[in-house]
Parts: C-alpha cells; structure tokens; sequence
C-alpha cells in the first residue's frame, strides 16, 4: 500500500519526466494496482507541461483490462487513442485488442479492423480471444484467410485454442499440418502438443524434439516426461529424466516426475525428492503434494511434514490439506486433526478432507461434529462434503439430519448424493426410504442401480433385487452392468439357491466380454461351489486368465465344501509352488478346514505349522480339526492354552466330545460355553444332557434338562428344508 502511495504522489512538472511516470505506470499495473495506475495516467493526461506518449497510453489500456468491467475506462482510452492519433502505434492497438479479447466478438473485429498493419501479435492475440470467446468457426476462418501463415506464434495460437476447448485430435492435426508445410516448431508448440497426444504420436513428436534439438528447453522435456507417464510407459518417462543435463532439470520436472511416480513405486518418489534436494533446488508446495502421497509409513511422512514446514509451508492450505490427507491414511487422526486446527485459512476440501479422515477411522459422530462445526461458521459445502458424511457410520438420526441439510443446499438432485443416500439407508435397513429416494432421482448411473440391487439382496429381499436387475436391463437410457452388478447378481443366485439362474448370469458374463474381470470369476467360483456343482467351479478357475488370492481361496473353500479335503491341499500346495500370489489368513483357514472336514490331520497340522502368525481362526480349525479325528486331549489341551478361545473353537469340540462319549472333557467345555452363552445357554445344556445319556447317566441327563428349565426353558426349534421342483 506505502508503495501505491508513492507511485501516486502528485505530479512536480518541473522535476518529473514523462519516462519516469512511465515507469510508474508500468510498475503500478505489475502490481495490480489498477485504479491507482488510471489516476495516475489521468494525472499525466491533465499536466500542462507533459502528453501521454505511446508507452503511458498502453500501460493504462493494460491496466483498463484488468477492472471488472473494462469496457468503461477502456471505451475512454479508445477515443483518446484515437484522437491523439496514438492508435497508429502497434504498441497500442495491439493493446486495445487485448482489452476486447473478454468483450464480444463484435468488438474485438472493430478493434482489429482499425490496425492499418496487423503483425503475429495482433492475429495470435485475435486468434486467441477467438477461442476464448467460443468463435472457433470464425478463429478458423481467421487463420485460413491469413496472408501469410509461416510464423510458428500463430499456428500456436490455434494449437492452444483447440487444446484449451478439448479438441485435441484437431491440435495434432493442426501440428502435423505446420510440420507439412515448413514452418518450424519452437518450445511452445512442442509442449503444447506432448500435452493432449496420444503414446504413439507422442513417441513421433519425441523423435522431432531430439532432430530440433530442444531437449535442451527444461518445458519441452517436462511435456515429455508428463506423456510418456499418462500413457503409462513409466521406464520411458524416467529414461528421459535420467538423461536430461542437470542445467535442464528445474523445480517442474522433479514435480512431473515425482507425481508421476506417486501411487506406482513406493519408494521412488522419495529418492527423486532426495535428488531434487541435493541438487539444490527449492521445492515447490506441489513437490510435497505429491511426496507426502508416496510416504508409505507414519513416520516417513512425519519427516516430509517436517521439512515442508521448515521450508516455510506450513501456512499453505494445499499443503496442509495434503498432510491431512497422509495422516488419515495412517490412521493417526491427532495428527490431522492437529494440522486442521493450526491452518488459519481453510478452504472446503481442508473441511472435507478432515471429515472423509472420520469416515475411513468409522468415527460417524466425530465427522458430524466437524460437518457442524463448519457449518456454524457459514462454510457452504458441497456434495463431496455430503458424500464423505454419508459413507460414515452414521445412526438414523444423524442420517435423517444430513438428508434434511442435503434439501437445504439442495444438492438432492446431485448423483453423487443420491447415491449415497441410497447406500446409507441401506445400510440402517431403512430399505423403503433407500427405494424412496432411488424411485426420485432425477438421473440414475449405474452406482444408483448398483446401490439398490444390493441394498435389496443385503437387507432379505433378494427377489426384489433380481426384479431391479430385470429393469436395469430394459431401461431407456443404456446403461450396462458392469461386474460389480453382475457380482451382486450372481450372490442373489446363491442366497436362492438358483443354479438355473447362475447359469443365465454366467452366459451373460461371456456374451458381454466380462469374464477377463476376475471379481466375476472368483463370484463364479462360489455361485457354482454353493449351488453343489464344484466341478464347474475348477472349470472357471481353470479358464480365468488371472487368478488372485480370492480366486485360490474360493476354489479351495469349493473343495472343503464338499468334503473335497485332499483335493483342497493340492490346491493349495499347488499355488504355493506357482508364487504368484501369497497365501493370506483365509487361505489357511479355508484348508485347514478341508482338511478338518476329511480328516487329514498330518496335513492339517503340517499346514498349521508353516503358518507364521496364527489367527484365533486357525486355532479354531486346528481344534476342530483334532477333535473330530478324535485327538481329545490335544485338543483340550490347546484349548487351554488359548487365550479369549472362540466360541466356534469351543463348539467344535463339544461336538467331538458328543461324538466320541468324552464326558470329562465335555463337562469342562460346557462351563466354557455357558460363560460366554450367558444369554441364551439352553444349546449348552441339551448337549450336554446328550453326552451325559451316551454314557449312560441317565439320572444326571434328567437333572440337566430340569436345570435347563429352571433358567426359562427353551423350546427346541424344528428343523425344516426346501427343494425347487
């Protein structure tokens, strides 16, 4: 402000030269202080002893552009121009052009048509407010009757034009046209190109920059770097890296890189951040954007933080947002609620972001209070805000209170929170209110179908789900299930035992070109294994062209299934000897099971031994597993020495204490059992009055059952099953 003041001081004609309020003017109009600069271009205008010159009239036009409204000033500097015969100077009708870029078009052509010798600053600049303006017609009309076209400024301007409106196949046209006809690339044209082109044209263009001999250029090797990452080709995108000079890596390629490798190598973002340091250039607030991304554990992340705090961004809100976001992966919310509260300036993703760190740690509560928070101090949001709140775990109230918030905003309409909606109302059972809001929705993608098709099947009503199924089908506006639909579908078939069904659903998966998705060939897998046809499931696990952990894991519970236990452990010994993927703590479930569901014991406890850290879910399976085969004690004695057994575990042997007349052991499991069945521990005794009568103690058999009766009773639920005929 001290420095507006003293550009601005009054005018001393005898001591003050026209050059050094030019000078002024310029600085002023750098600055941004326009209103000042036009008062003191008035100054100058009102002055006995001085006369704007082509220099004083261009910097105040310059400075006419930048008001809201330029066109007032701006219409008052034209009519000088005019008059004062300045407008003759290319300095200042390229000026006025300027300052009608933002008008009209009809403007800007009156401006144009009064340049008596228009040079490649007038037509880019034409060029340029064409497309800014939305004249791309007449911006093609321009260029075609241009008399000349040999200047690469202005086969830029249209480059840029077509990139900026999204017409990307016409600005590789247009430079492959400029290269056609002679005219030379220069850095800007390069760049621009290499940012919308595809790989294959790209690696063409490349092979131009190296023949020109711009590698040398620090933009066109980031314009480089930048599409071989987006078309995926990372080794190539870090060989152009590696052999650029370190006088031609600056502050933008480090960052191009850096985010390249973001979310794809772990650790290599942090050693290219190490080599921007040592080189000595500063980063940038995006430079740890994109490495607080690639931090893989709290503590690396913690150091990064760190030293963007040191190096002075501490208050920048994209930044801080960013560590927000790095902390909540972690888990560590004191921290992100601790760079939340220390951010003076908060913008509504930092909002957004602390209520979406809630949301991944389940604390519902915790993100309504911040929702709260931000709305009392009149921060609007918007439907990320809501959608974030929504997938929390919220209770009923609390989700009745965001929809009424969600109508006050009115963002109902919006897809993202319709969608939302529905999938949480599903998840409070509130099925009716899910299908209320689906039934209003304005637009319906497939996330909408998605959510109540599963909304259905998860909340009991599976032939409802298959219904919405059938009129997602016959829809108006196409719209194609997509493998998560199909998933759902073909889970509906086994929740109705449908085998007939599942087959209609597999036929659609290959007629559709879906069964390269491995979600439905693991969905296959289990829809075949459930529906009792497990020769099918090796079928589709033998046609899948790739398998994950899930797909070994489905064919291998197929197998235990149906008292398949030996093939079960060749299953799995098999994708131990592939490599390919890792057995996780539900592969070792699932064949422990097998193997305790046909009796394998050596298998069972060779498999149990080579597990590194045992789960209460394989110590599970290995109770089971003994005390079916008829190993008691060793199954008692593990019993023992778990720690919080699992009622599973304790069931399992109770059963095999029932099966195998252990009356010992049984008594003992049972008290197990009925200190953590305390509210319902009738199962308990009518088992145990069994044991008692398979060993002839007929007396203490009756006494049980009496004593079962003394606490409520309970009356035994009947059995029943159903076929389809």
């Amino acid at each position: 402000m001290r420095k507006a003041l003293c550009l601005t001081e009054s005018l001393s004609p005898t001591s003050t030269t026209l050059l050094d309020l030019n000078r002024r003017l310029t600085a002023l109009t750098r600055s941004g202080s326009n209103a000042n600069a036009l008062n003191l271009f008035a100054d100058i205008h009102r002055s006995t002893t001085l006369n704007p010159d082509h220099y004083t009239l261009s910097s105040a036009i310059t400075a006419a552009s930048h008001l809201r409204d330029p066109t007032v000033s701006g219409g008052q500097l034209h009519s000088y121009a005019v008059r004062s015969g300045l407008s003759r100077h290319s300095h200042v009708s390229n000026t006025l052009l300027s300052l009608y870029a933002g008008t009209s078009l009809l403007s800007l052509k009156k401006s144009f048509l009064e340049i008596e010798h228009p040079d490649v600053y007038s037509w880019t600049t034409l060029l340029a407010a064409c497309f800014k303006l939305g004249e791309i017609d007449y911006a093609f009309k321009v260029f075609d009757e241009m008399p000349e076209r040999n200047n690469a400024a202005v086969w830029n301007a249209m480059i840029t034009g077509c990139k900026e409106k999204g017409y990307y196949g016409t600005s590789m046209e247009l430079f492959r046209e400029m290269h056609v006809v002679g005219v030379g690339h220069d850095k800007f044209g390069f760049s621009t190109v290499l940012s919308v082109c595809c790989l294959r044209f790209g690696r063409q263009v490349h092979s131009l920059v190296v023949k020109a001999g711009f590698l040398s250029a620090s933009s066109v090797v980031n314009a480089v770097i930048t599409m071989y990452f987006n078309g995926g080709v990372v080794s190539d995108a870090c060989s152009v890296f590696e052999e650029a000079g370190v006088g031609v890596r600056d502050q933008v390629t480090f960052n191009v890189v850096i985010d390249g490798l973001a979310g794809l190598r772990r650790g290599e973002p942090l050693l290219v951040f190490r080599e921007m340091l040592e080189s000595g250039l500063r980063p940038t607030d995006l430079t740890f954007v994109s490495v607080m991304s690639s931090c893989s554990c709290a503590g690396m992340g913690r150091q990064v933080h760190g030293l963007a705090i040191k190096t002075g961004y501490e208050e920048y809100t994209l930044v801080s947002n960013s560590a927000m976001s790095m902390y909540s992966s972690f888990e560590d919310l004191v921290a992100a609620r601790k760079v939340f509260e220390s951010l003076r300036e908060k913008d509504l993703v930092t909002w957004n972001t602390m209520i979406s760190g809630y949301n991944q740690a389940r604390l519902g509560e915790s993100a309504v209070s911040v929702y709260k928070r931000m709305h009392g101090i009149g921060v609007k949001p918007d439907e990320f805000t809501f959608g974030s709140l929504l997938a929390s775990s919220l209770d009923l109230d609390a989700l009745e209170m965001v929809q009424a918030c969600v109508i006050k905003f009115g963002l109902s309409s919006k897809m993202e929170v319709s969608n939302a909606l529905i999938s949480a109302y599903s998840k409070q059972s509130e099925i009716a209110k899910a299908d209320l809001i689906f039934g209003g929705a304005p637009k319906k993608n497939l996330i909408s179908w998605n959510a109540m098709i599963s909304g259905l099947y998860h909340n009991g009503l599976p032939f409802e789900g298959l219904k919405r199924f059938s009129r997602l089908l016959e829809t108006e506006v196409l719209v194609l299930p997509d493998a998560y639909t199909l998933s759902i579908l073909l889970s509906i078939c086994v929740n109705i035992s449908s085998l007939m069904l599942g087959k209609q659903a597999h036929a659609y998966v290959i007629r559709h070109g879906l069964f390269e998705e491995t979600l439905l060939g693991n969905a296959l897998i289990n829809m075949y294994s459930q529906c009792g046809t497990v020769q099918k499931s090796l079928q589709v696990f033998n046609q899948m062209s790739e398998k994950d952990v899930v797909s070994w894991n489905s064919l291998i519970s197929a197998y235990a299934r149906h008292g398949g236990g030996e093939s079960a452990v060749v299953a799995f010994k098999t994708m131990q000897e592939e490599g390919e993927v890792d057995a996780d703590a539900a592969t070792f479930t699932a064949v422990l099971s097998a193997c305790s569901h046909s009796g394998l014991v050596e298998e069972g406890l060779e498999i149990f031994n080579s597990i590194a850290k045992p789960s209460a879910d394989h110590f599970s399976c290995l109770v089971d597993l003994l005390g079916r085969a008829g190993y008691l004690d060793e199954a008692g004695s593990l019993v023992k020495k778990m720690s919080g057994c699992r009622v599973d575990a304790l069931w399992g042997l109770f059963s095999a204490c029932a099966a195998h007349g252990d009356l010992k052991l049984g008594k003992m499991v049972a008290r197990l059992l009925m200190e953590q069945e305390k509210d319902d521990p009738s199962s308990v005794y009518v088992q145990l009055s069994n044991i008692y009568a398979g060993a002839g103690l007929w007396k203490e058999a009756e006494e049980t059952r009496e004593a079962m009766n003394l606490i409520g009773g309970a009356m035994k639920q009947r059995g029943c099953s159903w076929m389809r005929l």
